[in-house]
């Protein structure tokens, strides 16, 4: 047993006689401890850009919402009148009226031949 654990602190594993397959084990878990560090390293950034545009999604939401309403209060009839007072202009007094037009019928051939 002390000679065991002798010989791992003295790193004979690595000089032996059947090292070659020690060291491509060790090489294959570098290359998997490098595969999983740029792993995490991408969800990471993922994870981040994701946060980073729900912030944005929820400010520009808000901006909307406040586009909005006041579009709304520019919509109102008592805003547009009081913009038209400023420019000498004035709501009509007489109401408007419904014009009809009455189309007049084109009169086929055969119509025409009857009257």
């Amino acid at each position: 047993m002390k000679n065991g654990v002798y010989n791992i602190l003295k790193a004979r594993f690595l000089i032996d006689d059947d090292a070659m397959k020690n060291w491509r084990f060790i090489v294959f878990l570098i290359l998997l401890a490098i595969v999983m560090i740029a792993n995490t390293q991408r969800f990471e950034q993922k994870v981040f850009q994701i946060a980073k545009l729900t912030t944005e999604v929820k400010e520009l939401r808000s901006e909307f919402v406040d586009r909005r309403s006041q579009l709304m209060k520019l919509k109102m009839e008592s805003t547009v009148s009081d913009k038209m007072v400023e420019k000498q202009i004035f709501p009509s007094t007489v109401p408007p009226i419904k014009i009809k037009v009455k189309k007049e019928e084109e009169k086929t051939f055969l119509k025409k031949l009857w009257q």
